[in-house]
């Protein structure tokens, strides 16, 4: 029995050390193979063999799910995957293509090169948390895709509009008629003596003392504050769109917007005359400066216009026109006649004025410089400057003798609608659509003072003819008002309208007021 165990530990000791020898030993290498020749015969065989199992086993599968209701295939219908495929792929290559361009092109390290780049290109300038490095990124992807020629071709073209800019900023001048010359000349015989004597008044007004001044400055302002109705006719069946006194004080011109002008007797405001000959809305109609003061009843002594650019002449004997006036492709807002009565003015919304000599019968002067329509126009009392004003919200003086403009009016927000020049050779009004009636100092060319006039835009301005002490304002919040001149202080409102104020004048003797408006009526206002 000892012998036994003592057999047996032994055993197990030779094999414990038999297996530690073992694990010591360490494993057989793997031989790798060496082939000689083609692989691929026996490559295409395999492949064909898995798939011919592969479809035997699908298409037993697909057998087996039709037979159980699971797979429903209906015959005809198929789905063409290699386009989209070819799809994706050409937009693939399209971003390499696209990815290897913007390498390839050049971008300046300057940033503000580079924002100037993205705004010509119609890029923002910059995003939100973006910095320099990638905005620089973000423009060389733009140019990737619209080509880096766009960045030049851009610049010309902001290059060329700027040089056309600057050209249609420019003062062009082109040679004029023989008889515009001779107009030119005629103006500058005319004006001069007037100014002359304009200037002899002004000093002798300046030898009265200040105490004699602010007395009748005192009389006028309570005069004025005394203004009432004193007459109100209904004129038409449309609204009336403009008034005006004779020369000497007698009668009043009115126009409509049915296209008729009516004559009245002042101040009993009875009918005198209707003139026919327009078929629209009239938006001016005008005494010639000497009419029924120097003028025999069958001269011309009237004129009007209206919205379908039509201007006629009238006499104080006829019903209808004496004489048209052709030329004129767009609207024409208002007319004026020039102090000595031998140039009548037309504003027309072709963004031109024109100037017509009665004694020659033609058009001497066709004058641009306004981006818009012009809407109106006045003439200096020595007949010196014309003053034009348009929807471009601007106004500009013109010196007749030379053609230039010599004052550009800035300062108005939105279109000019009256202007008017005071008696004192100086000062200009001029109202506005922005609410307000601006005066303007022309020795310095600068605005003198800003009326805030009323609540809607202006319709007309006009100062007293006689000495200029006070200034009449129109708007279309159906009052008018007289303002001091100067001081600009409110005397007086005229209110009684039912509608938008459109025309107002003053006679030239001083004493009447006229207002024309939107509710058929015009109405005289005397200080009693």
């Amino acid at each position: 029995l000892l012998h036994r165990k003592l057999s047996s530990v032994a055993i197990t000791t030779i094999t414990q050390i038999s297996m530690s020898d073992e694990e010591d030993v360490a494993p057989a290498v793997k031989k790798s193979r060496v082939f000689y020749g083609s692989l691929e015969e026996k490559e295409r065989e395999r492949l064909s063999a898995n798939v011919a199992s592969s479809s035997a086993t699908g298409s037993d599968a697909v057998r087996a799910g039709i037979e159980a209701g699971n797979i429903n295939i209906s015959s005809g219908e198929t789905l063409e995957i290699e386009e989209r495929v070819s799809e994706r792929q050409q937009e693939a290559l399209a971003e390499f293509e696209r990815r290897r361009r913007a390498r390839q092109i050049t971008v300046s390290t300057d940033d503000a090169e580079v924002k100037a780049g993205l705004r010509a290109l119609g890029e923002p300038i910059t995003l939100f948390g973006e910095g320099p490095a990638d905005r620089r990124e973000r423009l060389r992807s733009v140019l990737s895709v619209v080509g880096p020629d766009a960045l030049k071709k851009s610049r010309k073209d902001e290059e060329r509009a700027k040089r056309s800019q600057d050209e249609c900023q420019q003062t062009w001048y082109h040679e004029g008629s023989a008889s515009l010359k001779d107009a030119r000349l005629w103006l500058a015989r005319y004006s001069l003596p007037r100014a002359m004597r304009r200037l002899e008044a002004a000093r002798t007004q300046k030898e009265v003392t200040e105490a004699t001044k602010t007395i009748r400055q005192q009389e006028l302002h309570k005069s004025l504050r005394n203004l009432n109705n004193f007459c109100s006719q209904i004129g038409d069946d449309r609204p009336i769109s403009f008034c005006h006194f004779s020369p000497d004080s007698k009668m009043l011109a009115t126009a409509s917007w049915s296209g008729l002008c009516k004559l009245w007797s002042v101040p009993d405001c009875n009918l005198i005359r209707t003139l026919r000959g327009h078929n629209t809305n009239v938006g001016a109609f005008v005494f010639r400066p000497q009419a029924g003061v120097s003028l025999n009843q069958s001269d011309v002594s009237l004129a009007s216009c209206a919205a379908d650019g039509t201007v006629k002449l009238w006499n104080l004997e006829s019903d209808e026109p004496v004489a048209d006036i052709e030329g004129h492709s767009e609207r024409v807002s208002r007319v004026s006649w020039h102090p000595s009565g031998r140039f009548l003015g037309t504003t027309c919304y072709d963004y031109s004025w024109r100037l017509w000599d009665l004694e020659v019968q033609e058009e001497i002067l066709h004058q641009e410089g306004h981006s818009k329509g012009v809407h109106d126009l006045t003439f200096h009392p020595d007949g010196s400057l014309a003053a034009t004003g348009g929807l471009d919200a601007f106004g500009r003086v013109w010196d007749l003798r030379t053609g230039r403009c010599v004052v550009f009016l800035e300062g108005h927000l939105k279109e000019i609608y009256s202007l008017h020049f005071s008696p004192n050779g100086y000062h200009l009004a001029t109202g506005s659509g922005d609410n307000t009636c601006k005066v303007w100092e022309l020795r310095n060319r600068k605005c003198l003072y800003t009326v805030p006039a009323h609540q809607n835009l202006l319709s007309a301005v006009r100062f007293q003819p006689t000495d200029g002490h006070f200034l009449l304002t129109g708007a279309y919040d159906n009052t008018a008002k007289v303002w001091s001149h100067p001081g600009w202080m409110p005397l007086k409102t005229l209110a009684g309208h039912e509608g938008k104020v459109m025309g107002v004048d003053v006679s030239p003797d001083g004493k009447l007021i006229a207002t024309c408006s939107y509710d058929r009526t015009f109405k005289l206002w005397l200080s009693e």
